[in-house]
């Protein structure tokens, strides 16, 4: 069983739409209480911890693909994607995008327990997908910078009930689920208006293998502003997060998921003399994303799916639905080869994908 054609492009609307109507009606709310996460002024910053021996963090030894190879692992790098969208995680849910760290520990487990290995959306949109052989990405994103994602105690570990303290958790039950997540914030990365603060918490997240990341400045619809306005959002992320020793950004997501009527200016364009070049933009919904190898694959409008259960409208396109969906039809799914130098398919998928970056095309 295929996606009907037609199916994806009706569901995309609906989920947008409905999207953009739960995250207007979420920033309306009063702002929940950020003790946890803020650094008061005059408050020490807490101590960078010690850069971790492996990088990238957690990747598993290489091997050496061949078709046999290939097909005892039944190998499918041509397969669908899972990238997860969150935004709050707090204890007890105020909106239908909330999710509560019990929930997304729930999840988590569910995914480890599947077979699912986390990797960063920048590893997802430049090929760069380190998986044991047979199994499965996934990629685990957070829109806002929230005060719930992420935050350090003074000794300098995470906090407990954080997005980032639950991955660190089920990471160190299931060894073989890679802690790492993409982030994607705004101009207060994390609630922190304290620079060292920001600093320490960038810091900790970038040598840790998470990913940090640009989602505009202001949150706006990116479709209401002039191009100029576009890359001005964009540009003032890219300077602070190289401000707080982030790398360049090589992905975004869009604010309610919304392309500006240039689409391509998301992606690429100037402001005050700085450039920006994102190998990848992320919508807001609502299906599995294509591989990046597919020659259908689109770096400027690619797909999410909400976190959440099946319930009203997300009976047909939220995290449950679809990973039940893809454990259904396992052979719509991308099944990695362990090898990151090839990409396996099989045969009859060959002409579905586009070797690029000079990689070698395995087709059993």
């Amino acid at each position: 069983m295929r996606i009907p054609a037609f199916l994806p492009r009706i569901i995309g609307i609906a989920n947008i739409v409905v999207l953009t109507v739960a995250l207007i009606g979420l920033s309306l709310l009063p702002g929940d209480p950020r003790p946890q996460a803020r650094q008061e002024p005059g408050a020490a910053t807490p101590p960078a911890s010690p850069r971790p021996s492996l990088a990238p963090v957690g990747q598993p030894p290489g091997v050496v693909a061949t078709p046999e190879f290939a097909r005892q692992v039944r190998a499918n790098e041509a397969g669908r994607v899972p990238v997860l969208m969150y935004h709050r995680i707090l204890r007890k849910r105020r909106a239908p995008l909330d999710r509560t760290p019990g929930q997304l520990r729930k999840e988590l487990e569910k995914l480890a327990e599947r077979g699912y290995v986390p990797i960063t959306a920048r590893e997802f949109v430049t090929g760069d997908i380190h998986v044991p052989a047979g199994k499965f990405p996934v990629v685990l994103t957070f829109d806002d910078g929230h005060p719930s994602h992420f935050g350090l105690d003074a000794a300098g570990n995470p906090l407990p009930g954080t997005a980032v303290a639950v991955i660190q958790e089920v990471a160190a039950r299931h060894p073989g689920f890679r802690p790492v997540a993409t982030f994607w914030v705004n101009r207060e990365p994390f609630g922190l208006r304290e620079r060292g603060a920001q600093e320490a918490a960038v810091r900790w997240l970038v040598e840790h293998g998470y990913e940090v990341a640009n989602h505009t400045w202001a949150h706006p619809n990116l479709r209401l502003l002039k191009r100029k306005k576009v890359a001005e959002q964009i540009v003032r992320v890219e300077r602070l997060l190289k401000k707080l020793g982030a790398p360049p950004s090589t992905t975004m997501a869009l604010p309610y998921g919304s392309p500006p009527r240039d689409r391509k200016a998301a992606r690429a364009g100037a402001w005050d003399g700085t450039r920006y070049d994102f190998a990848g933009v992320f919508l807001a919904g609502a299906e599995p994303s294509l591989s990046p190898y597919a020659k259908k694959f689109d770096r400027g409008a690619i797909q999410r799916i909400q976190s959440n259960g099946m319930k009203g409208e997300c009976r047909k396109w939220c995290s449950q639905h679809w990973l039940d969906w893809l454990d259904e039809h396992p052979g719509e799914r991308y099944v990695s080869d362990g090898d990151p130098r090839r990409i396996s398919v099989p045969r009859e998928r060959r002409g579905k994908i586009v070797a690029k970056r000079g990689l070698q095309v395995i087709a059993y």
